[in-house]
């Protein structure tokens, strides 16, 4: 859903992107110490409890590393690895805060809620590990209700606030974030085999026309 604004976004960080750019700090590099940094935050502070420093420390780095993508336009360096790298990165930043919070929460006598946040980190990898499949196929899959950003933005705020003392809202985040998920993974199936079986309903058509 956030995808939509990826254009006006684009155009708020590409001035940010040019000045880092004059650095010397390549794209790549962008994308790793972000990577780092969110881990460390949600590694570091996520498991002793501390949701809203964690939050806090996650969400910089989280900002620094979407400046990646327009480091690598404004300097021309946009490339296959690097766009492989950004997908990589992205899915142990996310292993690392779910797994930060399913630790903490567990520690912190929540059992039940530490699974659905266990829940969420699986089905999140589902949905991106679905639509990198259907792409490797030659398939379209940019649905979902609940994309990487808004899993992140859902998790992070719910988290933060719940490290303020705010009750249940960590609680309703997480639980509504796996129906959401679960959701995403069935649209994307569904949009993946509606476009299979257009394309066989295509082939047998068009195997049909030739022995005609």
């Amino acid at each position: 859903m956030l995808n939509k604004l990826r254009p006006a976004l684009g155009r708020v960080l590409t001035p940010i992107g040019q000045a880092v750019a004059r650095t010397g700090v390549s794209p790549n590099a962008i994308t790793v110490i972000g990577t780092i940094g969110v881990a460390a935050g949600a590694l570091g502070f996520f498991p002793r409890g501390q949701f809203f420093w964690g939050t806090m420390v996650i969400t910089a780095f989280v900002l620094f590393d979407m400046l990646d993508g327009a480091v690598a336009r404004v300097t021309g360096k946009t490339s296959k690895f690097g766009a492989f790298l950004d997908s990589t990165m992205d899915r142990v930043a996310d292993a690392a805060i779910f797994s930060g919070l399913m630790i903490g929460l567990y520690r912190d006598d929540r059992e039940t809620l530490a699974a659905v946040a266990l829940y969420c980190l699986v089905a999140g990898v589902v949905v991106s590990y679905a639509k990198a499949r259907a792409e490797g196929l030659g398939y379209t899959c940019n649905v979902g209700i609940a994309e990487r950003a808004e899993r992140l933005i859902v998790a992070l705020v719910a988290a933060g606030f719940d490290g303020l003392g705010v009750p249940f809202i960590l609680t309703l985040a997480l639980w509504v974030l796996a129906v959401l998920s679960t959701v995403t993974v069935g649209q994307r199936f569904a949009t993946v085999y509606q476009q299979a079986r257009q394309a066989q309903q295509a082939e047998e058509s068009s195997s049909a026309g030739s022995h005609a």
